[in-house]
């Protein structure tokens, strides 16, 4: 394409058709030689080598942050059940503390009936 331009500005600057004739055999007598590197050796074991480094780089690095994530979780929970542990000790402690004072607050109602019979009679 860049060839065709050039030989198209070329032929639009010619003043004469002579010259016009002269170009166009110039042209077509030019022989355009064009060499590829066809030896492209494809090295497949190191690209699926470096493939698989790459996956296995990704999986650590997905393994790790999973691992992370479950620990800082784990260690969450956990500690969210020691809370609830403590809180539930708490609690076992004060209804412990209630039953006494209930059957203290018995006790004496009891003692103030008996108080209050004997008054009576």
């Amino acid at each position: 394409l860049h060839l065709e331009s050039q030989g198209d500005a070329v032929v639009t600057s010619c003043s004469s058709t002579k010259e016009l004739v002269q170009i166009r055999g110039q042209i077509s007598d030019t022989n355009v030689i064009l060499q590829m590197d066809n030896n492209r050796d494809l090295d497949l074991k190191s690209i699926i080598a470096e493939v698989k480094a790459q996956y296995e780089d990704i999986a650590n690095r997905s393994r790790a942050e999973a691992e992370a994530w479950y620990q800082g979780k784990f260690q969450e929970l956990q500690n969210t059940a020691v809370g609830h542990g403590d809180d539930l000790k708490d609690m076992k402690n004060q209804i412990a503390e209630l039953t006494r004072h209930i059957q203290r607050l018995k006790a004496e109602i009891d003692n103030m009936k008996k108080l209050d019979s004997s008054l009576i009679k």
